[in-house]
């Protein structure tokens, strides 16, 4: 006998574990798998903002990710010691007036637990081999330690990330360009800022994003052009000293770091037929802003109701989500790339004037309150 459920979620990192949690508030049968045997334990995303944290509240987990992370109140744009924009969170009012500082396997373990509480377990190791598409759904094949049973689904959920397989079987295309590669890494040092501000330092030779994190840490993120796989203190140090504060800054501890390709890519639909995407699977970019993590999980939130919404007899709900989070989707994709562009002007006539402009314009209030509107993804 096939098992059978209305909805199959294929990858449980943020995306797949808060599309997880919608379902069960709203009663609907699913089952969440994972190919990984356990949650990863490193992190690349390390913010949440306001928006971001609205949605999550419905999902009952907000406090308690509050309650774990820090509250960054500002962020700054900055070229080397010269702020050139500064904007305070204060001004969005409402119960989120912050960016929260979080490392995504944090995030994730809360997400597991509060769908744990609900009942629900995520299935792991179990990699997805065939989605077999049907007139009543989708049968889908599980390879589970070295066995293979089936699936009956009525859709399919693809939160599996940049290299989507559900997104491939969907036949759904992922154009889009590369970036190059950056360098992450939390590290223990002196920071002269201090662990109030986010900042962004513009630097010719790529980004450089200074972040606080829990238990005196912090996420350092740099553009990087054949960074590092293990980034070591002195690369860190190196990157900070070419682009951050001119003097001030020691690293003394690199508590993990990696290398990764940043891609440009907005998949050309987030619905086809039985298979809907999340997150990474839908949409990739640049870390400029920190939108990434923040948009697929507010794409969850949505695609939750939109399920619900589908499986009790509102048959367009399905394209409703598809259509409008692609929208906002491409929208964020064309912030970052401008952003990023903007960011590593190499021209020094060009850089003047990019500086000198922001310093300008950021003397006007509702140019400040616009940007943080933004950057919390509430435009």
């Amino acid at each position: 006998m096939i098992e059978q459920t209305d909805v199959l979620i294929v990858g449980a990192g943020p995306a797949g574990l808060a599309t997880a949690i919608g379902l069960a508030q709203a009663g609907v049968d699913f089952r969440l798998v994972d190919a990984l045997p356990a949650a990863q334990n490193t992190s690349r995303a390390a913010v949440i903002h306001a928006a971001t944290l609205q949605r999550l509240g419905r999902l009952g987990v907000a406090d308690r990710l509050i309650a774990q992370g820090i509250k960054a109140p500002d962020f700054r744009v900055r070229d080397r010691d010269r702020v050139l924009l500064e904007v305070a969170f204060s001004v969005l009012g409402g119960e989120y007036p912050f960016a929260l500082m979080i490392p995504q396997d944090e995030t994730e373990a809360i997400l597991a637990a509060r769908l744990q509480e609900m009942g629900h377990d995520v299935l792991r190791p179990a990699r997805i081999t065939h989605l077999d598409q049907r007139a009543d759904g989708v049968l889908a094949t599980l390879d589970q330690q070295g066995g293979q049973h089936n699936l009956q689904a009525r859709l399919v959920v693809g939160a599996d990330g940049e290299k989507s397989f559900v997104r491939t079987q969907a036949g759904i295309a992922f154009p889009g360009d590369t970036y190059g590669s950056f360098m992450l890494a939390d590290v223990h040092m002196d920071w002269p800022i201090g662990q109030h501000e986010v900042g962004l330092f513009f630097a010719a030779q790529g980004t450089l994003v200074v972040a606080p994190m829990s238990h005196q840490r912090y996420r350092v993120v740099a553009q990087l052009v054949d960074a590092p796989s293990l980034p070591t203190v002195a690369d860190v140090q190196r990157v900070i000293d070419q682009r951050g504060p001119v003097s001030g800054a020691r690293v003394h501890e690199v508590l993990w770091g990696s290398r990764f390709q940043v891609h440009h890519k907005l998949a050309a639909r987030f619905h086809a037929g039985p298979f809907l995407l999340v997150g990474d699977a839908a949409h990739v970019h640049s870390p400029a802003g920190g939108q990434g993590m923040n948009l697929g999980l507010r794409d969850a939130e949505a695609l939750a109701t939109a399920l619900s919404g589908y499986l009790n007899g509102n048959k367009g709900l399905l394209d409703t989500y598809a259509n409008e989070r692609h929208a906002l989707a491409r929208q964020v994709l064309e912030r970052t790339d401008r952003l990023t562009r903007i960011a590593t002007i190499r021209s020094p006539a060009l850089r003047w004037l990019r500086d000198t402009t922001l310093s300008t314009v950021s003397h006007a209030p509702v140019v400040r309150k616009r940007i943080a509107m933004m950057l919390a993804g509430f435009s």
